[in-house]
Order: C-alpha cells, then sequence, then structure tokens
C-alpha cells in the first residue's frame, strides 16, 4: 500500500536534462512508482507539489561532524541544517588525533565509540570516511571494509608539516602518532597500497573502494605563510589565499597521482579543488594515467564566494576562499564535464572557537565553515544561470557521489531506490541570513547573498523531515553501512 504520495512535481533525474511532470509513489521507505496520474485514494499522506521540482534528495559526500562541537550534537544540529539545503545523506570525514573525539588508536576502538554517539541523532541518513593516520590503521582497512562498511579513505596531504589552522610546530602531537611514525609521502605510499589491496581481497566491491586526498604542500604552504606575514600588505581572505597558493594545490594532485599510479591505485578522489591551478593540473594527471579512475570535487563555498564577495574571515577555510578569477575558472570546469560532484564540507564552528584575538587576524581563526544549507539552492542559482541543465544538478549533487561511494540505493527518483527526495521551488527568491539555519553556527560567509531556489520540503525515505521550511518530527537518519554485499 503506497504511504506518501508527491502529486504533480516536475521530477529532476540525472539521465535527462529537464524535468518530466509526475506523480511519485512511496512504499516502505522505497520509490514504488512514478507516473502521472497515481490515484490518492486511501493514501494516508498526500503532498500537492503544484509544479515545483522534485530533485534526489542531496547525496553531500563531504562533511565534519564533530570537528568542533560533540559529534553528538552536529549530528542533531548539523543533520538539520543538511534537511534545509535538501541534503538527504551526509558522508563525514572522521580521523584519530585532535578535534573529533581527540583521541588515538585503533578504529577497532575508536570507530564504535563514533558510531554510537551519532546514534539516533540524525534527521538526515549518514556515512563516514575514515583516514588512516598511523601504519596500524592500514592494517585494519580490510576489517573497516568488511565489519563496519566503511568503503573509503582519506589523506590529509599537508598534515605531516603544516598545522590545521596555520604553522605548527609539533604536528606529531596534533595527530597523535606512535612513537617514532611520521605522517609523510612515505606513510601516503603505504596507505595507497593499503587501500588497493582491499581492493583486491574484495573484487566484488572494487569499484566501491576508494581513497581520496586533500591537495596541499605542506612545505610550500610554509614558505608563503611566512612571506605573506612578514610583507604585511596583505589582510584577510586576500592573505590566507597568497599562503596557500594555488600552486601548492597543484603540485600535490602530481605527486598524489604519481604515487597512485606507482601503488597501482584504481580509485582516487581529489577533493574540494578551488583553483583553475589545481583543476588543471587534475586535468593533465588524467591524461597522464588514463587507467586511474579519478574524480574530481568542487565545494559550493569555492564555487559562490571569492575574496572580496565572502562575508568576512569566517570564510576561512582549507583550501582558502580564491579570487574571482579562480571562481569562473572552476565554473568551466563544472560545465564542461571535468568536475564529478559539488559538495559543502560542511564543518560548523561557533564563533566562540572560530575567531582568535584580535577577530580580524585571518591566521588566527579556525579554518572551516557550515554550508550545506545553501548546497542545492547555490547551486542552482548560479549553475541555471550559466546554462547548466537541471540533469546535470542532479548528477553532481547526488548520482555521482552515490555511485562511487557505494550508496546503491540513493542518487536517484526511480523505483527501488531510497525515497530520498527534496522539493524546490525554482522561483523563490530569498536572502541567506545565518540568523535562519538549523546549523549552531552563528554567522556564514554567505550572509546577504541572493538566491533564486529555495527547498521546501525534504523527505528521507519517505519521512518528512522538512515540511515547508520546517523541520519537523523525530531523527530518523540512519548509519550507512556501505557496501551492502
Amino acid at each position: 500500500m503506497t504511504d506518501l504520495l508527491l502529486k504533480n512535481v516536475r521530477v529532476v533525474t540525472h539521465d535527462r536534462n529537464e524535468p518530466v511532470m509526475a506523480d511519485i509513489a512511496v512504499t516502505g521507505g522505497r520509490v514504488d512508482r512514478v507516473a502521472p496520474g497515481l490515484p490518492a485514494e486511501g493514501v494516508p499522506e498526500v503532498i500537492e507539489g503544484a509544479g515545483r521540482l522534485a530533485f534526489p534528495g542531496v547525496v553531500d559526500a563531504h562533511q565534519h561532524w564533530g570537528i568542533y562541537n560533540p559529534l553528538a550534537e552536529d549530528a542533531g544540529s548539523e543533520s538539520r541544517a543538511s534537511a534545509q539545503g535538501g541534503v538527504t545523506t551526509a558522508l563525514t570525514y572522521m580521523r584519530t588525533g585532535m578535534y573529533y573525539l581527540n583521541r588515538g588508536g585503533a578504529y577497532a576502538d575508536f570507530f564504535p565509540e563514533v558510531l554510537a554517539r551519532a546514534e539516533d541523532r540524525a534527521y538526515v541518513d549518514y556515512g563516514f570516511h575514515l583516514a588512516p593516520m598511523s601504519s596500524g590503521h592500514i592494517g585494519e582497512l580490510p576489517d573497516l571494509v568488511e565489519r563496519f562498511g566503511v568503503p573509503s579513505f582519506k589523506i590529509f596531504m599537508f598534515y605531516g608539516g603544516h598545522g590545521l589552522h596555520g604553522r605548527s610546530a609539533d604536528q606529531s602531537a596534533f595527530l597523535m602518532l606512535p612513537e617514532g611514525e611520521r605522517y609523510d609521502y612515505a606513510h601516503f605510499e603505504f596507505v595507497m597500497r593499503g587501500v588497493q589491496a582491499a581492493r583486491e581481497r574484495f573484487p566484488e566491491l572494487a569499484s566501491e573502494i576508494s581513497l581520496s586526498l586533500h591537495c596541499e604542500t605542506a612545505e610550500i604552504m610554509t614558505a608563503y605563510t611566512r612571506l605573506v606575514e612578514e610583507a604585511g600588505d596583505l589582510s584577510g581572505l586576500a592573505a590566507y589565499s597568497a599562503s596557500r597558493p594555488p600552486h601548492s594545490e597543484g603540485l600535490a594532485v602530481f605527486i598524489a597521482s604519481y604515487l597512485a599510479h606507482e601503488t597501482g591505485l584504481g580509485n582516487v578522489n581529489l577533493l574540494h579543488l578551488s583553483s583553475r591551478k589545481a583543476l588543471d593540473a587534475a586535468v593533465r594527471m588524467q591524461r597522464t594515467f588514463p587507467h586511474i579512475d579519478f574524480r574530481r570535487e568542487v565545494t559550493i563555498g569555492h564555487l559562490l564566494a571569492d575574496i572580496e564577495t565572502a562575508s568576512g574571515i569566517g570564510a576561512k577555510v582549507n583550501p582558502p576562499i580564491r579570487s574571482r578569477e579562480d571562481v569562473e575558472a572552476l565554473w568551466g570546469y563544472v560545465l564542461d564535464g571535468t568536475v564529478d560532484w559539488v559538495v559543502s564540507d560542511h564543518a560548523c564552528c561557533r564563533e566562540e572557537l572560530k575567531f582568535g584575538a584580535p577577530a580580524e587576524d585571518v591566521f588566527l581563526a579556525k579554518a572551516g565553515f557550515g554550508g550545506a544549507e545553501y548546497l542545492l539552492p547555490g547551486l542552482i542559482t548560479e549553475g541555471r544561470r550559466r546554462g547548466l541543465s537541471w540533469g546535470r544538478i542532479a548528477a553532481l549533487t547526488s548520482w555521482n557521489p552515490a555511485r562511487r561511494y557505494g550508496l546503491r540505493t540513493k542518487g536517484t527518483i526511480a523505483p527501488g531506490f531510497d525515497a530520498d527526495i527534496c522539493l524546490v521551488d525554482p522561483d523563490a527568491t530569498w536572502t541567506v541570513r545565518a540568523a535562519d539555519s538549523e546549523s549552531a553556527q552563528e554567522y556564514t560567509p554567505f550572509e546577504g547573498f541572493e538566491l533564486s531556489a529555495k527547498v521546501t520540503d525534504t523527505f528521507v525515505r519517505g519521512h518528512h523531515v522538512l515540511d515547508t521550511g520546517k523541520i519537523v518530527g523525530r531523527p530518523v537518519g540512519r548509519y550507512l553501512r556501505r557496501p551492502v554485499g
């Protein structure tokens, strides 16, 4: 029996450019039928879509729950903010060391605590990517895949010699590494070998086991941070961008790509590429190593804001917000198909933690900010103005990341798939105000931005969690154990 019926919506999917008018019937949390004129008699919940767009729920493949706030708190507040932006699945990065749970040790002990802290808190479905920080973690990779259903892993390329927020004198203590271990290129090589070994051990899952990289180069950033601070002629976001220059990204992409080639690693994700030089390096490496399945990610922050238009140094993030020239270059790569998916890189950082003393010193501020609320509305606003098709938006925000990360029942509106759906008014004009967000973060780099599309309703496996712009009901989010077999 149909539980939920969405009437008269324009269904958007990744495989066609234009939406199609239809009704969507949901049974047991899955899409049952998609067709015009479905009967409403006896259906307990009927929503009149009135021609709104029905997008597949956003699969936001890059968030950071628990980095600055307790994980249990973030799982609640930041999942509610996610639902405001049409996000129905959040994949969040997690690691040992300072921040997050502020402890080291084996993932066999660490990860069950992560799962326990998030359980019954989230309003959207969620999963985790894990970062092998020590040699012991590399040995745990098969167990993480098989026992915990985590097929996606991460390397932070600059952590060994540069701090999360800037220069650092003791990264080993920050990372809580075992005595005598280093987080360096050799470790990255061995992580790649470990991930590839896991792909070979589980051949039926090989396409869904991948390694993601934050591509910045510690030595370049440390040197340029010193140059920028000594020169003193730049401040704010311009200074931070100059201190972590785009060629640092490009160089890291080259290094990571060659190491992947050397280790035979077949699936590589290049995260939050922020500049023309970073994307150019990624394109060159794809041509150089065609046997590697590279995927390229950008964030909505880097697509919407630049060092002049972002609202203050609350926009400090790694890699930095860039110049307008880089923003335009990123859009070119989105439009020509080079970019595979768009994410929020949502990392809620409250004012009391974000800003140092003096508050205007960008080098004393914490890196990262929330933004999942604006992911789909922002991409529609800017993307449609630039000629991005509806289907391409659905691919960038849902289908592509779902396929890469083993979310087999997510990513589209079709029979048999989870009823993860968001309704969008494409004619709504509204002004971004941090005060309107469910996030615990009191500011946003997008303050005052004018957007021309708004998510009105969000459904997670058929559960109505955002109703006419308001969070309703209780937490219904589930941990996504990937892959399922």
